[in-house]
């Protein structure tokens, strides 16, 4: 595909389906690049050679690349899709407060807790299902009276905090004492473009 990133991405990632939602929703011409987890080639060494950590996603932008979801996002919105990401002070800066929402409770808490259910990952239970209830309250104050979690219009925080929110389930996390989350996860659902993540999984995969 011509003038398109490349996602490099495994199906049953959350992290990567936030960079794939994204383009898809952004329309952001791309090329999505299966990595096979389950047989090790995200420890190969071209793999390694753009992300040391072995992980996905890892976009491919020409000679750019870039690692971890929440940085791909911004490079994303910040060069092809500008109206995802405030370009006021305040503005950039609540939505970095969901980012790091994104990369820390929800990270540690439904994300752990979806590894340790279907994946069996070697995670505490008890922290995970604690930590994911404290990022949903967060989540569910934060979208009291609003329709997104920053201004009034989706923008890449609502991205970065909806993969592993949506797919809470799938770690005994429940969704149902929280109506602002689910609702805020069916408007979500209804943008233009947007495609779901899988939402069984077998196998391994590596955040």
């Amino acid at each position: 595909m011509p003038n398109a990133v490349h996602i490099h991405h495994f199906a049953k990632s959350g992290h990567a389906h936030r960079a794939l939602v994204f383009a898809k929703l952004a329309g952001i011409a791309h090329e999505a690049v299966p990595v096979d987890l389950v047989g090790g080639a995200h420890k190969s060494p071209e793999f390694l050679a753009m992300n040391p950590n072995g992980q996905v996603p890892v976009l491919e932008d020409g000679e750019v690349v870039v690692s971890d979801s929440n940085a791909i996002l911004v490079y994303l919105a910040r060069t092809y899709a500008p109206d995802w990401i405030p370009s006021d002070a305040v503005g950039e800066a609540n939505v970095q407060r969901w980012l790091t929402l994104a990369a820390g409770e929800v990270a540690f808490g439904s994300c752990a807790a979806r590894l340790i259910t279907l994946f069996d990952a070697p995670l505490d239970p008890d922290f995970a299902a604690a930590t994911a209830a404290k990022a949903m309250q967060k989540l569910e104050h934060g979208l009291n009276g609003r329709d997104w979690l920053v201004g009034d219009r989706p923008t890449i925080a609502d991205v970065a905090n909806y993969s592993y929110t949506a797919h809470a389930p799938e770690g005994n996390v429940s969704l149902e004492p929280y109506p602002n989350v689910r609702a805020w996860l069916a408007r979500f659902e209804a943008l233009p473009g947007f495609e779901a993540m899988p939402a069984t999984a077998v196998g391994l995969v590596a955040e």
